[in-house]
């Protein structure tokens, strides 16, 4: 798998650089010969965990400061700089639930935005174990629960739920047996 598919060119220039985003431009030839500035967002990629114990699934209920209502998410977040996916992965699996996993597979890779340069990486982390107790940054208050499959392929149709990419997923194993069980197999290693 790709680390972008649409990579910033390497004569772009740094333009802004925040906390989170960067805005990279560079001069760009059009098909008439002209030329224009284009310009491309960065930020640091995602790392998310579908993260299993037994026949249930973790699932978090999470509040930040900057959003008005909770969200359900799996656990994950940001890669730290330098950091690869899966270390950003098993990490943030670790702080936000306490939980860790010796059977880690990446499952998904996406780049949702265009004009972002920004993966999210998307792992299954099968027979996790709880090990110490979560450490929470100061921006969050996570509450940890498990979940059953099929409520988990029902999130397709919760508006809180946050996760890029997983919707189509869950909507095809919801309304496809052969998919539904596939995507079990995958999950807890069964089949």
């Amino acid at each position: 798998m790709s680390n972008t598919r649409n990579p910033i060119p390497s004569h772009a220039k740094l333009v802004f650089k925040g906390k989170i985003f960067e805005v990279w431009q560079w001069e760009q030839k059009m098909y008439d010969g002209s030329v224009a500035i284009f310009e491309r967002l960065k930020r640091s990629n995602t790392a998310e965990v579908i993260a299993t114990l037994g026949d249930k699934i973790l699932l978090q209920t999470q509040e930040q400061p900057n959003r008005p209502c909770p969200f359900t998410s799996l656990p994950g977040g940001g890669c730290d700089e330098a950091e690869d996916p899966l270390s950003a992965a098993k990490r943030e699996l670790l702080e936000e639930t306490g939980y860790i996993s010796n059977d880690w597979m990446l499952w998904k890779e996406l780049n949702p935005v265009g004009k972002m340069e920004w993966t999210i990486y998307t792992y299954i982390a099968r027979d996790c174990k709880k090990v110490q107790e979560p450490k929470l940054d100061a921006g969050e208050k996570i509450t940890t629960r498990l979940i059953g499959f099929e409520e988990f392929l029902a999130l397709f149709e919760d508006p809180a739920f946050r996760s890029t990419g997983l919707e189509g997923t869950l909507v095809r194993a919801w309304l496809d047996p052969k998919a539904k069980e596939e995507l079990r197999a995958l999950f807890f290693g069964k089949g």
